[in-house]
């Protein structure tokens, strides 16, 4: 069975404004220059930019993984960071940071990485570091969200970190929430970062630099 491939409504009206906006062009180059060259070019160069805008507001149909005591990845990318940190915005002492960077040409779409209660919920503007920068998960445009596992005695800390290109964060869930695991979060525009801050002793069932999908792949195991 061919797997069907959706566009995020983040993507709708930029890809509505940017189709009237290429449709424009075409017609004004093309009654300028009555030149089939020039009306050929300026309708590939339209068609690749809508190809990329729809290929990166794309939701392909996935089988998620659903588990009790398993944090499933929030997002697409690549594992960057693995390591043992102070988190000093809401549990203000040592967590597991696991960071994924996601790359324009990743799906964009961010997931609960368990379900719970969203206790803790707050935007942050700050600066467009490249999103790899080891600063910019404090000084990045950003967004703190905090789940309590449904069941465990666990809390585990999203944050949705802006990059270089992407400076449009947004996020569906507010204090009070009560989510599913692999719901969505939010969503960030072109290119960006999610952190996570798990507790100490959580399993890290991933490594540095591996590849991950969210709502498949499993990030660590909570004890």
């Amino acid at each position: 069975m061919k797997k069907k491939i959706k566009i995020h409504k983040e993507g709708h009206k930029i890809l509505l404004v940017s189709g009237i906006v290429l449709l424009l062009i075409n017609v004004a180059v093309a009654y300028t220059f009555r030149s089939n060259l020039a009306y050929y070019i300026a309708g590939g160069v339209s068609l690749i930019i809508i190809l990329a805008f729809a290929s990166f507001f794309r939701i392909p149909t996935r089988n998620f993984l659903t588990s009790d005591n398993q944090i499933i990845a929030p997002a697409d990318g690549r594992v960057v960071v693995i390591e043992e940190v102070h988190e000093g915005e809401y549990f203000k002492d040592k967590r597991i940071q696991v960071s994924i960077f996601m790359s324009p040409a990743n799906v964009h779409v961010n997931r609960n990485p368990i379900g719970g209660l969203v206790k803790y919920q707050k935007y942050h503007p700050g600066k467009y570091l490249v999103a790899w920068h080891p600063k910019s998960s404090e000084k990045n445009e950003r967004n703190t969200i905090v789940l309590e596992h449904d069941e465990l005695d666990a809390e585990i800390l999203i944050r949705q970190i802006a990059g270089k290109l992407a400076r449009k964060i947004r996020w569906y869930l507010n204090e009070g929430d009560e989510v599913e695991q692999n719901g969505e979060l939010g969503f960030i525009k072109f290119g960006s970062r999610v952190d996570l801050f798990l507790p100490i002793g959580t399993k890290i069932d991933v490594n540095l630099k591996q590849k991950v999908k969210g709502g498949i792949t499993v990030i660590g195991t909570l004890s």
